[in-house]
């Protein structure tokens, strides 16, 4: 998949397929939830896969066209705290929400994450891509 992602970016734009990545994982996210046969749970790890290679890759090329090229570093560095410190977050607040606003069902976690790749699919839209080409 990952190598699909520059081809469909070129036809489209690095939102749109940032977007579509976060749709495919939201969808693999919820239907965990629907979905009661353990044989068929490779179809929503195909969307999470999809996910986690536009994930991985486009944030980083939208935010290379901002950037000054003498100071990529710095900024990528602190671009990668955005990552880092939400992942800090979710692990101290999703045990707690888990029991407190689930009843202790980790399942809803999963559903609430695929609600906020949904969310962010629809905000992508609104980050600013200078020189690129908008779908």
């Amino acid at each position: 998949m990952a190598f699909l992602l520059p081809v469909v970016a070129r036809h489209t734009s690095r939102k749109t397929v940032h977007a579509l990545s976060l749709i495919a994982g939201g969808l693999g996210l919820i239907s965990i939830y629907i979905i009661k046969n353990p044989d068929f749970m490779l179809i929503p790890m195909v969307g999470i896969g999809i996910a986690w290679t536009g994930i991985l890759s486009m944030p980083y090329a939208i935010l290379t066209n901002s950037l000054p090229s003498n100071k990529m570093g710095i900024y990528m560095g602190i671009f990668n705290f955005f990552i880092v410190i939400p992942q800090i977050t979710a692990a101290g607040i999703l045990g707690p929400l888990v029991g407190g606003f689930f009843a202790g069902k980790a399942i809803f976690t999963l559903v609430l994450g695929g609600v906020c790749m949904f969310i962010a699919a629809l905000l992508v839209h609104f980050v600013k891509d200078p020189g690129a080409k908008e779908a």
